[in-house]
């Protein structure tokens, strides 16, 4: 992975979770990073942990849902460090309700435009740089984005759209040289699930997972980084997201049940 070092790195959603475990990784391996998230008290505090690997990033916070402040973190990155090699679109939130109990329709809105628009966004405003530093995308979807999952059907849907994009521009940018990687994670430790909206719009306030039987953050950074580094095509990180694509094909009843079962045990 020495290949990674020196490289300027976008991260978006840096503030906690996989972002913040992958900002972590990715300076001791000495990127130069730009963070980026809405909680600028959160992005200081990853600051001054990074800053102890030698490379202090370049902190700029931004909600990726609005594309003025997408061209400006692009814009902001190439003034600093010149050029940029690899963008990260990890920003994201989630929501838990049944869709017959969703009573705020704005939450699948606020989920799309987050999700979805939020990356389509920045990728647009930074493909020109990337263009020239015959650099990488890489967007963090979800095992979500590849089938149906109970209770999560916004979340899914936002997912779902980010996959298809971000293969579509695969193949329009192959001539450019420009990689795109999609990561799929399962279930991964994160305040994401705390911050969830109900059916009201709404945070939960509480995680719903039993966090001590799903990915770590750092294990899900740690699995990442090689395929980041190698510019691979997609990273799916458990054997039932991996098995679910080709079970789906023949036996689709069976993944609706493994989906279920999944949100109602939590792991």
């Amino acid at each position: 992975m020495d290949g990674l070092t020196g490289k300027v790195v976008i991260i978006t959603g840096a503030s906690e979770g996989i972002g913040r475990a992958l900002a972590v990784a990715m300076a001791r391996m000495g990127c130069q990073l730009v963070i980026s998230a809405r909680n600028e008290t959160r992005l200081a505090s990853l600051a001054l942990e990074i800053a102890n690997y030698g490379l202090p990033p370049f902190v700029f916070a931004a909600d990726v849902s609005r594309p003025e402040q997408c061209e400006a973190l692009i814009e902001a990155t190439v003034a600093h460090y010149g050029h940029l090699d690899i963008l990260i679109n990890n920003a994201g939130m989630t929501m838990w309700s049944r869709f017959d109990e969703l009573t705020q329709l704005s939450v699948l809105e606020d989920i799309m435009r987050v999700n979805y628009l939020g990356p389509a966004y920045l990728t647009h405003a930074a493909l020109a740089h990337l263009k020239a530093s015959k650099g990488q995308v890489v967007v963090v979807a979800s095992v979500a984005g590849l089938t149906g999952v109970p209770t999560r059907s916004g979340y899914a849907a936002s997912k779902h759209a980010v996959i298809g994009f971000f293969d579509s521009l695969r193949i329009e940018l192959a001539d450019d040289n420009v990689a795109v990687t999609v990561i799929c994670p399962d279930f991964v430790v994160s305040q994401i699930h705390k911050r969830a909206l109900d059916g009201a719009g709404n945070p939960l306030g509480k995680s719903p997972m039993q966090e001590a039987k799903i990915l770590t953050a750092e294990q899900c950074a740690n699995m990442m980084l090689p395929v980041i580094a190698t510019r691979g095509r997609q990273l799916i990180t458990s054997l039932r997201g991996r098995l679910g694509r080709w079970l789906k094909l023949i036996a689709p009843g069976l993944i609706d049940k493994i989906a279920r079962r999944a949100i109602a045990s939590g792991h």
